[in-house]
């Protein structure tokens, strides 16, 4: 969403924070970390240059923003997992996440290959962040919240697995989104069936 520069109106701090980041998704995605400065981002969402360093602070910290928005698993994702059998809750999960990244496919990509800040500490602490948070979410999806550090570990590499497969469907093309869904759907119930731990 972008707003002409000459047509401001007056939005709530959180409306505007949210339409900032918005911009900064749609740019960082389209063209990488050096070819985008706040000052484009503030032009996109039509406000002062100011206002997204009063959001957001640096260039860097906007851009960590996006990438922790980007692949961070949100918590109403997890509560559409609808009630019923493991396979019925482990193909919401998959088709959640399908949707999301194709719907949102060129900023998701910039994001998990961190656009031009690849090897940055900051980055891969965001992303490393984002891949727990996933793994917590495909546990709890599959009734098995908690659980020990293996268990964890597993749900990491599934993680890991759900996005080398995507990339190999957006960026590629080698793979449908069928087969991609139905790859990462047996996958995640073979893993609960014969792999996860117990306890």
């Amino acid at each position: 969403m972008t707003v002409d520069v000459g047509q401001r109106r007056r939005l709530e701090p959180d409306a505007r924070r949210e339409q900032i980041l918005l911009v900064a998704v749609r740019l960082f995605g389209e063209r990488g970390w050096a070819d985008v400065s706040t000052g484009d981002v503030a032009r996109g969402a039509g406000v002062a240059r100011g206002l997204v360093n009063h959001y957001f602070g640096t260039k860097k910290e906007l851009y960590l923003e996006v990438i922790r928005v980007m692949l961070t698993v949100p918590p109403s994702a997890l509560a559409r997992v609808p009630p019923g059998d493991l396979p019925t809750r482990a193909d919401s999960i998959v088709s959640w996440f399908l949707d999301v990244v194709s719907r949102h496919s060129t900023s998701w990509l910039g994001a998990i290959t961190a656009g031009g800040m690849a090897a940055d500490a900051d980055v891969d602490r965001v992303i490393s962040e984002a891949i727990d948070v996933a793994a917590d979410q495909v546990l709890t999806a599959v009734g098995r919240p908690g659980g020990n550090s293996a268990l964890h570990a597993m749900a990491r590499s599934y993680v890991g697995l759900a996005t080398s497969t995507a990339r190999e469907w957006l960026q590629r093309g080698d793979l449908t989104r069928a087969q991609v869904h139905k790859l990462l759907t047996a996958t995640l119930l073979t893993m609960v069936d014969q792999v996860f731990p117990d306890a």
